[in-house]
């Protein structure tokens, strides 16, 4: 279990973000509690993935302030990032396709050494196998020859393992079969109770809907609305007209 502290797990102040000379984010704002599961939602194009990769550093320029757990991260590099306890689940899932399903579970580091000293383990492979008992019985198979579900079970079980305790997973749900993605709900839900910390960016809202305490809805590289799980009932036709849902 993830210790609560009273710093949000993760604050963004005034955050601007190129890509070479396309401006994409226009001064966003958000700030998140440790152990909650934030939704972003939005169109294509809306800024929310190249929100979860300005907060890894992934972008071209970025200015404002990324906070995580009160540490100032707008000018460090992606690697120093990550010691904070960040793990980033893009769309494209990034597992060695050459290897087993048991040794990309092998290859990352067990344990985060954080900025303030303290160490996080991660998860070990037994709990791993627990949460996803399809790679339990595909463990000896090869990356390429798992199906995409289990390629995205790996993916998120490859950050797990490496003691994080801040997750941003980037449309985790696109494409899969309705049983992976119910799987992928009720690991979201454990990883909840357990305190994790989870900002997703989802374009399926019947999959986000019933795991968020918060939804935030970027238009054109900013936040334009803000509301809680449950004030969704009365936002929804904000929703309908914002996105389409």
């Amino acid at each position: 279990m993830i210790t609560k502290s009273p710093t949000p797990a993760l604050a963004i102040e005034g955050l601007n973000a190129w890509y070479g000379e396309s401006h994409i984010l226009h001064g966003v704002d958000l700030s998140v509690n440790r152990g909650e599961v934030v939704t972003l939602l939005g169109r294509n194009g809306a800024g929310r993935t190249t929100t979860l990769r300005a907060i890894m550093g992934l972008t071209g320029t970025r200015r404002g302030s990324i906070r995580i757990d009160g540490h100032e991260t707008i000018n460090q590099p992606t690697h120093r990032i990550a010691r904070y306890g960040v793990g980033y689940c893009p769309e494209e899932r990034a597992i060695f396709a050459s290897l087993s399903c048991e040794e990309n579970l092998k290859l990352p580091p067990q344990m985060i050494r954080h900025a303030d000293g303290m160490v996080s383990a991660g998860m070990t492979e037994a709990e791993i196998y627990d949460m996803f008992p399809n790679l339990r019985e595909r463990r000896h198979s090869q990356g390429t020859k798992l199906s995409g579900g289990e390629q995205q079970m790996l993916a998120m079980a490859r950050i797990l393992r490496t003691g994080v305790n801040l997750l941003l997973l980037d449309e985790i749900s696109e494409g899969l079969a309705p049983a992976i993605v119910q799987g992928l709900a009720r690991m979201i839900l454990t990883l909840k109770r357990k305190g994790y910390t989870i900002v997703m960016v989802e374009q399926n809202f019947r999959f986000a809907a019933p795991l968020a305490d918060r939804f935030l809805v970027m238009e054109h590289g900013r936040i334009v609305e803000r509301f809680s799980a449950h004030e969704l009932p009365q936002r929804m036709p904000i929703l309908h007209e914002l996105l389409g849902v």
